[in-house]
């Protein structure tokens, strides 16, 4: 073997240098446990302190799939108990880190079937609107069952490829599928910070320089037009933009934000915050993104007295506003990529002339932002009212290994 052919050992997102050694035991619980050390050279610096703080951000409880390159009989799913590194510099010579992980192992994809308990209740909202439950598993699973109801399914096509979305979700219903450790992570929704995906919500993160993406919808902040997010839809094979631009008072920009936190990072659904100092006070934004989704969830809120909260269209393209009272906005004719802005909210809001969420006199703002793939011919479950529908009705979802 060359020197250096390493394999690989990746732990959800996060890639290492295989181990010669998994240490495995069986009592009140299977455990496995894995230690190695990454360095630089040959790793650079900066890849080397990635994974370093990578293996500390590894959530305890969390479902993940664990895949070899040298020993893929011992590919399977796991839970974190505990994981631990020792960060060592030798000044502009070598960096070392030398980690262990300590796992508890839940079983190959033959043993166990993944299930997605979609918990609480559909969103309190202002329309008499009873949602539409959907769901979407990774890319690559099978025998995806309801129980003696089946859902319908239709196909979103992203830069990931082609992901299964299930529609009409029975009531109680926790979905349970099949999947390979090493199709896990296909389609998920990832944070990427300085173009790095980082894992866990223990990071320091820049508040420039980060994107949020699933494959279908890409959001990144922009400059334009004093703040604004580009939210990038995936159609026809290539992602196409719209900056819109959030307001903390109804002439308030937000610039620059002074700080990134995240709140979720899994791979079927990422919250982030984002906050700006006021004068005083502060103003934050959080954006919600999940597995198979076309559109971004959001909620601002001001901690200082009521003001006017909106995010709209910084180009202005024709709209609806009437359709407010429906609860969402749409554009009403095509753009050029043949695709129509969707946007609205779950409570009473002013559709804005240019596109876009406004509520005056209020302290918070939920909204969502899309687009309605194919415009006037989009397929049922890609329409501005079906977008709707399934905001009302995103429900958390946790995943669990249940014995098949």
């Amino acid at each position: 073997m060359p020197q250096g052919d390493w394999g690989d050992l990746t732990i959800g997102r996060l890639l290492l240098r295989e181990t010669f050694k998994a240490g495995e035991s069986v009592g009140t619980a299977r455990t496995l446990d894995l230690d190695g050390q990454e360095s630089s050279p040959p790793l650079t610096r900066a890849a080397l302190v990635w994974r370093h703080d990578n293996v500390l951000a590894l959530e305890g409880g969390c479902v993940q799939p664990l895949t070899f390159t040298d020993k893929p009989e011992r590919n399977c799913y796991v839970t974190v108990d505990s994981s631990s590194a020792d960060y060592t510099e030798w000044r502009n010579e070598v960096v070392t880190s030398d980690w262990k992980l300590g796992l508890t192992r839940l079983g190959s994809d033959a043993e166990v079937d993944l299930q997605s308990r979609l918990t609480g209740a559909v969103r309190v909202n202002d329309f008499s609107l009873t949602g539409e439950r959907w769901h979407a598993p990774p890319i690559g699973h099978y025998g995806y069952q309801t129980g003696t109801t089946n859902a319908t399914t239709m196909t979103r096509t992203g830069a990931d490829g082609a992901i299964t979305v299930y529609r009409g979700i029975p009531a109680g219903a926790s979905p349970r599928w099949g999947c390979t450790p090493a199709n896990y992570l296909a389609g998920r929704v990832r944070l990427t910070s300085g173009g790095t995906e980082v894992c866990g919500v223990d990071q320091l993160l820049s508040p420039t320089g980060w994107a949020l993406t699933n494959g279908l919808v890409n959001v990144t902040w922009s400059g334009t037009g004093g703040g604004s997010f580009d939210i990038q839809a995936y159609t026809g094979g290539a992602y196409h933009s719209k900056l819109w631009t959030p307001f903390y008072s109804s002439g308030g920009l937000v610039g620059s934000w002074d700080g990134v936190t995240l709140l979720r990072n899994d791979p079927e659904h990422v919250v982030m915050r984002l906050s700006k100092g006021l004068s005083p006070g502060r103003y934050t934004v959080d954006l919600s993104l999940r597995r198979g989704s076309r559109f971004v969830e959001g909620y601002m809120q001001r901690s200082t007295s009521v003001d006017e909260l909106k995010i709209r269209l910084n180009s202005a393209e024709t709209n609806n506003t009437a359709l407010a009272a429906s609860g969402y906005v749409t554009a009403t004719s095509n753009d050029g990529d043949g695709n129509r802005f969707a946007a609205g909210s779950a409570h009473t809001f002013t559709g804005h002339a240019n596109g876009g969420v406004v509520k005056t006199s209020t302290t918070t703002l939920d909204f969502w932002v899309g687009v309605a793939v194919g415009g006037g011919s989009a397929v049922s479950g890609d329409a501005a009212t079906d977008l709707r529908n399934q905001y009302i009705a995103c429900l958390p979802e946790t995943i669990y290994c249940v014995r098949r």
